[in-house]
């Protein structure tokens, strides 16, 4: 009797281990490529101003479909998108590798991108659906939480050992082989679920146009932080990605199965995790990106010493992400996200006094130490907020709605600090005779007042997040609303 109630328990937290490995492997691929830039430019003979479509035509693909991924998962059955989205992943990772022009590698890429847009919304509501709300959910988006943290620092570290000791290619083949596990193990350990609806329409217009706007809005970033934001093309791009995404709010208000309902932004605690992932995003994926070009452009770290760098932040995110779900148990989202963002920010302010001639464990250690800190508290209760009190039903759309944030703040915020970085840089430039725009003096003076920017974000999300979330009810008023054991279906 004891061994049948112990073996589904068991079983459950191995499945774990297979959502948070595809979770590791979409979050990784975000930031594995930037260290083998160089090395691909050379190869494939990119131009410099083609070179930034490798990460922009995946980051348009996944940033764009993940709220339509969610949906289909809640519709179509979660284990069955988990492993479509996870196959298609897989494969375009071996083509990447593979490819042999320009042409062919951002096509490939822009598939994996779809892919991790199918896989990552899947996976969260698959573990939302697994395990109760409460102690035993939180403790699974503890490890969610630190897999997410630490993997944009896991990729900069690998990606610099496989192209310094292999070549550009291994940053993509390494997917494959774990790619192929967690396909053969998935039937075995994962039930099939999906939304108990009277319906199974689907809302085609709304899906058109929320995710055409959201890739609209994406490129328009990208191509704001290389081209102006003043420019006609730009705001141009702008007003269709408004205009597409205000079309999408009114169809999903008149739609009797809209892609997203609306009434889950009554739920004051999701809409105040959702506006702090959307903040925290912006934050987080310039953090990354500067503090690369810094270690790089102006202390002249190799692609493996700027990996190696990164550890003390990432190992902080996994401690602390570890922490922050029994805290968030304990006390509840509003007090500890708040604290989490607002250590983030203090982090980001660190940052900002790093000097032109930084030493590693002087300056940089001790930003990466509290940064690692405030995200790893920051994380995890992020997420515990963005699915509290939401029903089974809505499972997949809410986990692709805190993602979508998370990735839209990414690259509206990595385009707007690095037009921050650039004018101010400029400035610094016009200001200092001898000095030019790749000296160490005058980049690492923008990246100074770039970092102040992303600070008064953070702190932004902090103030909000305290505001907007509700306050745990009294032990004893708890009524959870997601209920377990989720709607087990046949596999065929």
């Amino acid at each position: 009797m004891m061994s049948t109630q112990t073996a589904p328990d068991r079983r459950r937290w191995i499945a774990l281990g297979v959502i948070v490995t595809a979770q590791f492997m979409v979050v990784l691929d975000v930031a594995i490529v930037n260290v083998a830039l160089p090395s691909i430019k050379t190869e494939l003979h990119f131009t410099q101003e083609s070179l930034q479509w490798v990460i922009t035509a995946y980051s348009i693909l996944f940033g764009g479909a993940l709220l339509l991924g969610g949906r289909l998962a809640d519709l179509l059955g979660r284990r069955r998108l988990f492993m479509a989205g996870l196959a298609l992943f897989t494969v375009s990772s071996l083509l990447d590798g593979l490819a042999w022009s320009e042409a062919s590698l951002i096509a490939f890429r822009s598939l994996q991108g779809l892919g991790a847009a199918l896989v990552s919304p899947a996976a969260l509501s698959i573990l939302t659906t697994t395990f109760r709300e409460g102690r035993e959910r939180n403790l699974a988006l503890g490890v969610w939480g630190a897999i997410s943290g630490s993997g944009a620092a896991a990729g900069v570290l690998l990606g610099g050992f496989l192209t310094s000791e292999f070549n550009w290619s291994w940053i993509f083949y390494i997917n494959v082989p774990v790619g192929l596990v967690v396909l053969v193990l998935t039937p075995w350990l994962l039930k099939e679920s999906r939304a108990e609806l009277g319906h199974r329409s689907f809302d085609l217009p709304g899906a058109a146009s929320i995710t055409s706007g959201l890739m609209v809005l994406v490129y328009a970033m990208t191509h704001a932080a290389q081209h102006g934001w003043a420019t006609g093309e730009t705001i141009s791009l702008l007003t269709v990605s408004v205009a597409l995404i205000v079309g999408f709010v009114v169809i999903e208000l008149r739609s009797k199965a809209p892609l997203l309902p609306m009434r889950l932004f009554r739920l004051r605690t999701l809409a105040g995790s959702n506006i702090a992932g959307f903040l925290l995003g912006g934050a987080l994926f310039s953090q990354f990106f500067l503090l690369t070009l810094y270690m790089q452009q102006v202390l002249h770290y190799s692609a493996i010493k700027t990996g190696v760098a990164y550890i003390a932040l990432t190992l902080a995110v996994i401690v602390f992400a570890t922490i922050s779900q029994a805290l968030a148990l304990r006390l509840g989202v509003r007090r500890v996200l708040p604290v989490g963002l607002a250590l983030a920010a203090a982090g980001l302010v660190l940052y900002a006094q790093l000097p032109a001639h930084g030493h590693y464990f002087w300056d940089l250690f001790p930003a990466f130490l509290l940064s690692g800190i405030g995200l790893g508290l920051a994380f995890v209760p992020m997420t515990i907020g963005a699915l509290t009190g939401v029903t089974q039903s809505d499972a997949g759309v809410a986990s692709g709605l805190i993602n979508t944030s998370q990735q839209v703040g990414g690259a509206i915020g990595v385009a707007a600090a690095t037009t921050i970085a650039t004018i101010y840089t400029s400035h610094y430039v016009s200001g200092h005779i001898g000095a030019t725009a790749l000296g160490g003096a005058a980049l690492t003076h923008g990246f100074q007042i770039a970092f102040y920017a992303l600070a008064g974000v953070a702190a932004l999300a902090a103030v909000l997040s305290a505001v907007i979330i509700e306050s745990p009810p009294a032990v004893g008023d708890a009524e959870p609303v997601l209920l377990v054991p989720e709607l087990a279906l046949d596999a065929a």
